[in-house]
């Protein structure tokens, strides 16, 4: 526990209770915060002065959502009616990912931005790949925003929420192996590595130049190894900025581990392995059908992996091997990917009910270190610090209920293993309260926007609402 900074006025968020990490819960926690949004010093026992923050219930570091896709949340609730599989999800995700515009998607990106801050993510990396028109034709000089017309779409909207982006610009070039985009994925593609690492370096000044890395910042990502030839693996591993974070959607599918293998005759992770992008900079996304040889691999490079419980069930692609991967040594995150639920809570508690179910055995994630995942591992993953109460942190901070209907009874320590969103009380980001109680402090109630957004992405094309609820 460290004291104030007294050299100059600084704001401060009080907690009514506060998880410190080694030092276990303490009450009347007061943290002072600089004019960057980071932590200056704590105090507990203190009370709280006029103008601090307050925040109600027990208050842990806020939750780094390491994977997400955000117009996916228009999906949500109508893939279920015919059962199906991760690829006829797919091809509804593909009509709704042809209804976008730059004006829609900052709508329904504000919205769900703002779902995931009353819910306590204050951080966000956007797996982001739809980058030009549906014919594939890039947005012009003469479009509001230009050339990056989507890219800064999703920038507003993350500001507009109070939340932080890391913008994954993902390179997207082919339908498969040895197979060409499909209709649907045209407006993905720069059509080669070269050009995609131009209109990426393009993009980089033109978020630079508008906000604040702590804000706002550019990551990179290469869609698969399916959707991206070896030959431009290559490329990118010579060329791709060295201070970049880089994702990849990684052995999500048996089929992607058998198309690999046939085509190039490694598993995905050894493809990578083979052009040296499988470093501590990388983010693999999913990891469920890995090997033994694969799970080393990543571990010994110290890549990050990230697991996206609640979409991974909806799906059905499998349950991943979250405890290899810890016994391995590797850093894990969470993230909510196409947002069956949008909770920091559920995805904690389902990485360790993951690990039950998949072993026969309990106990394989303790709650500190689900927090550590849900926070420090997504952060990490998105190439900035981790929320906590130490000096320099980011006061990214998240407050649960710990009398409710979900929690009563629960030890406060194990709150991990009984809440969800419904009992966050408030949520900070930089010191700012951004969310009370459900609502957003700026936007409101997300529910209400989440409904006006969907109804008109499907009013702009109707095929982007499944008929009947059918995938």
């Amino acid at each position: 526990m460290t004291g104030p900074r007294t050299d100059r006025a600084v704001r401060a968020v009080w907690c009514e209770h506060a998880w410190l990490g080694a030092d276990g819960i303490r009450d009347a926690v007061r943290v002072e915060v600089d004019d960057d949004g980071l932590v200056l010093g704590v105090l507990a026992g203190v009370p709280a002065r006029e103008g601090d923050v307050v925040l109600r219930g027990v208050v842990f570091p806020a939750a780094a959502n390491a994977h997400s896709h955000a117009f996916h949340r228009a999906l949500r609730g109508r893939t279920h009616g015919s059962g199906g599989t991760f690829w006829t999800w797919r091809e509804t995700m593909y009509r709704a990912a042809g209804a976008l515009t730059p004006a829609l998607y900052e709508e329904l990106a504000a919205a769900v931005y703002a779902e995931m801050v009353v819910a306590g993510w204050t951080s966000v990396a956007e797996f982001h790949y739809v980058h030009h028109r549906p014919d594939g034709t890039p947005y012009g000089q003469g479009d509001d925003d230009g050339p990056h017309a989507m890219e800064l779409a999703l920038a507003r909207a993350a500001v507009r929420a109070g939340i932080r982006l890391t913008l994954l610009d993902t390179c997207y070039l082919a339908g498969g192996f040895g197979t060409p985009l499909a209709a649907g994925q045209r407006r993905f593609s720069d059509g080669t590595a070269e050009r995609w690492l131009a209109r990426l370096a393009s993009l980089r000044t033109a978020i630079s130049s508008r906000y604040p890395a702590r804000q706002v910042t550019v990551g990179a990502a290469i869609h698969s190894v399916r959707a991206v030839p070896e030959q431009d693996l290559a490329v990118i591993a010579r060329r791709l900025p060295p201070d970049l974070p880089l994702h990849i959607h990684l052995s999500e599918q048996p089929a992607e581990n058998e198309e690999c293998l046939r085509a190039t005759g490694r598993t995905p992770t050894a493809l990578l392995h083979r052009h040296g992008l499988v470093t501590d900079r990388l983010s693999a996304v999913h990891a469920t059908h890995v090997t033994d040889r694969d799970i080393a691999t990543l571990a010994d490079a110290g890549a990050v992996i990230v697991f996206c419980p609640t979409t991974e069930a909806d799906l059905a692609d499998g349950l991943g091997p979250a405890g290899d991967f810890r016994e391995a040594g590797a850093q894990l995150a969470l993230g909510t990917d196409q947002h069956a639920a949008v909770d920091p809570w559920l995805e904690m508690r389902a990485l360790e009910l993951g690990e039950r179910l998949r072993t026969g055995r309990r106990g394989h994630f303790a709650p500190e270190r689900l927090h550590g995942i849900a926070s420090l591992g997504g952060a990490r993953a998105q190439g900035r610090p981790g929320a906590g109460f130490g000096p320099g942190h980011p006061a990214d901070l998240m407050a649960v209920d710990p009398h409710s209907a979900r929690t009563a009874g629960s030890s406060r320590e194990q709150l991990a293993s009984t809440a969800t969103a419904q009992d966050v009380t408030g949520v900070v980001v930089g010191g700012v309260l951004r969310a009370r109680d459900g609502v957003h402090t700026t936007l409101g109630d997300p529910g209400p926007l989440l409904v006006a957004a969907i109804a008109r992405l499907d009013a702009a094309h109707p095929t982007a609402a499944p008929p009947g609820g059918r995938s």
